[in-house]
């Protein structure tokens, strides 16, 4: 069973994916399927990067990997509302402490 992971622990993931290497994606296009040894060594690639792989009846290999920009575009969006919610907090401070300033005011008028 998968354990789940936190929020952070989901951007770092997507973050890996982003700058990830396609090194074991290459080897596994070379692989022979006719070789019990050649297939063994795929307990060893990292294929994480790898979305799709077809093999037609001629040995063609085709190997999609994830498509980096689409991670760099929502690493951007899960970022953007963390950078937006401290400016936001900064002005929420910034108005309570202007209303405290004000009924202050306000107090000492009456």
């Amino acid at each position: 069973m998968r354990k789940k992971k936190d929020g952070g622990g989901v951007v770092d993931r997507i973050t890996e994916l982003a700058f990830g290497k396609a090194n074991d994606a290459v080897k596994l296009a070379f692989l022979d399927p006719a070789e019990p040894e050649q297939l063994a060594a795929l307990e060893e690639l990292d294929l994480s990067m790898v979305s799709e792989i077809k093999r037609s009846a001629n040995g063609a290999v085709e190997v999609k990997l994830l498509n980096r920009i689409a991670l760099l575009e929502l690493l951007a969006q899960l970022s953007a509302p963390e950078a937006g919610a401290v400016k936001n907090g900064e002005a929420e401070s910034f108005f309570l402490a202007m209303d405290k300033a004000a009924a202050k005011l306000g107090e000492e008028a009456q």
